[in-house]
């Protein structure tokens, strides 16, 4: 599965395009309780300067979470695409991987 990187100049939009290529889910990344502006980038939308980070398949979901939030100032969550042939629009398990939810959940109708 292959890694991508992660870094404040990246538009919310941007972000969620690339996630949804690599891996096949849908990341959804919120300003407070509410979805982040998909045209602001990550820099804009955080009160904290955004450290660059890799995203890897090997990253368990709750980590990847955790560290994208440490790294961003923003709260994202891992689900599966609405149009999935598995579990339309869920939540992803925080003990699955990403590369084996992508192979779990990748795959749309």
């Amino acid at each position: 599965m292959a890694d991508f990187s992660i870094s404040g100049r990246m538009s919310v939009a941007g972000l969620q395009n690339q996630f949804k290529k690599t891996f096949g889910l849908e990341l959804r990344v919120y300003k407070g309780s509410k979805f982040a502006d998909p045209k602001a980038t990550l820099a804009s939308l955080s009160e904290k300067k955004v450290d660059d980070f890799d995203c890897k398949g090997n990253t368990k979901v709750g980590n990847f979470e955790t560290k994208f939030e440490a790294a961003t100032g923003l709260k994202v969550q891992v689900a599966t695409l609405p149009n999935a042939a598995v579990e339309p629009g869920k939540l992803v398990n925080n003990d699955f991987t990403l590369s084996k939810a992508s192979t779990m959940f990748g795959k749309t109708k």
